[in-house]
């Protein structure tokens, strides 16, 4: 794991927490606003699946500095069969983002977040998290095998910001007006991030339809990945 990309993982959901939890919180009090663990864990409940995002992005930023370096051609040479290598980037994918998950919990756990998630509800959560970081890691890392270049980072973050910032980021579903209240009923990451809150209240509102869409689109992002490794292979040599 690279020192900087690993350190950048955790600081910038940190920044988001407690940006979004302290100026934002006076939304808390809005009509119509209803969410019964507080603020902090509302925005908990969306920053916790950005880092995971951001823990797949920065790997995908891993894998190409291993092109610009030369890594990846000696990689492809000691590897007969190529599933290994992506497997191998979404691995770090994972752990950086639990890594930065914990660290998360701990520093809203420690502001007084209230949270009724049990083991069933933590657990879910966490699988809501690898699953996230897994699409994003695949998605960067097939980004990077066809650009091959650090360059192509643009390409990696962006997609992925614009969808993690249409859904409810800010405020309930419900008091979302205009395009970004129907475009948040179209995006699939909208149920992941309601049920995250929801698991947080102790309830499933919105996890099955969450978890499912995101099998769909680990399933796509898997095939994207693959195919960006044969088109390296075949660009290298």
């Amino acid at each position: 794991m690279s020192p900087p990309f690993f350190i950048i993982t955790m600081l910038f959901p940190l920044i988001f927490l407690a940006a979004f939890s302290g100026a934002l919180s006076p939304l808390f009090y809005v009509e119509g606003f209803s969410y019964s663990q507080g603020y902090t864990a509302f925005v908990y409940g969306f920053i916790i699946l950005q880092a995971a995002a951001f823990g797949g992005i920065f790997t995908g930023y891993s894998t190409a500095r291993d092109f610009d370096i030369g890594f990846a051609s000696r990689l492809f040479l000691a590897t007969p069969r190529r599933a290994p290598i992506i497997a191998g980037y979404v691995g770090v994918a994972v752990i950086r983002s639990l890594i930065a998950a914990m660290v998360l919990t701990v520093a809203v756990l420690v502001g007084g977040m209230k949270s009724r998630a049990g083991f069933t509800q933590d657990a879910l959560l966490v699988a809501m998290i690898v699953v996230v970081a897994m699409i994003a890691s695949l998605w960067a890392c097939g980004v990077a095998m066809r650009i091959r270049a650090t360059r192509g980072g643009p390409l990696m973050y962006t997609p992925i910001l614009v969808v993690l910032f249409s859904t409810p980021v800010y405020v309930p579903s419900n008091l979302l007006r205009g395009w970004l209240g129907t475009v948040i009923h179209w995006n699939p990451m909208t149920y992941m991030v309601e049920g995250a809150r929801s698991l947080l209240a102790g309830a499933d509102h919105a996890v099955g339809r969450g978890l499912g869409y995101g099998a769909v689109l680990l399933a796509l992002a898997l095939v994207w990945a693959l195919l960006g490794v044969r088109q390296a292979e075949r660009s290298t040599w």
